[in-house]
């Protein structure tokens, strides 16, 4: 039974929901986004919230009922405040410059690595963190796990890119034998 299927969602004041078949559609101040539901959970709109209900008792409805009703709520917050991840750059000689929809990042390889900024996603520098911002939660976590892939914090020394707030276990290096 998922604690968060059973809870309807509200809509907020200034967005607004329509559904089409298995197409819910959200529209918001910062934009619109649509989401296509399986068919073993049932979306309906009334009194100003959203309810999602598992159809059957199959292990696919009920692995998707909370799924489904957290990606509608996300949706509702995505129109309405956005989402945003930060990564910090550590190391000597790392750099990373936004200019429009590129980015180009000097990470200590033989030539600057230059990424395209997806669609519907901002990318700000400041010092040495990477702010990139949007209305869609799944496409900022992916291009931001795809750049933090690119140089991923190392354990010894700490260089590479890491989440804001990120804790990363430091290892202790070789000892000097006597």
């Amino acid at each position: 039974m998922s604690r968060i299927g059973k809870k309807p969602i509200q809509i907020p004041d200034k967005c607004e929901a329509s559904l089409h078949a298995n197409v819910l559609s959200v529209k918001g101040p910062k934009g619109t986004l649509t989401l296509t539901h399986t068919l073993d959970v049932a979306i309906s709109i009334a009194d100003g919230q959203v309810i999602v209900e598992k159809k059957g008792s199959s292990l696919q409805a009920g692995a998707m009922w909370g799924t489904i009703a957290k990606l509608v709520k996300n949706l509702f917050e995505g129109v309405t405040t956005g989402f945003s991840r930060q990564l910090e750059l550590n190391g000597v000689g790392y750099r990373m410059t936004a200019a429009g929809k590129k980015l180009t990042l000097a990470l200590g390889f033989s030539h600057p690595v230059t990424m395209d900024v997806p669609e519907g996603i901002e990318a700000k520098v400041e010092n040495n963190v990477l702010t990139l911002s949007g209305i869609d939660k799944q496409k900022v976590g992916q291009f931001a796990a795809v750049v933090r892939k690119l140089k991923p914090v190392e354990p010894y020394k700490g260089k590479g890119f890491r989440y804001v707030g990120e804790q990363v276990r430091r290892k202790e290096g070789k000892k000097a034998s006597a």
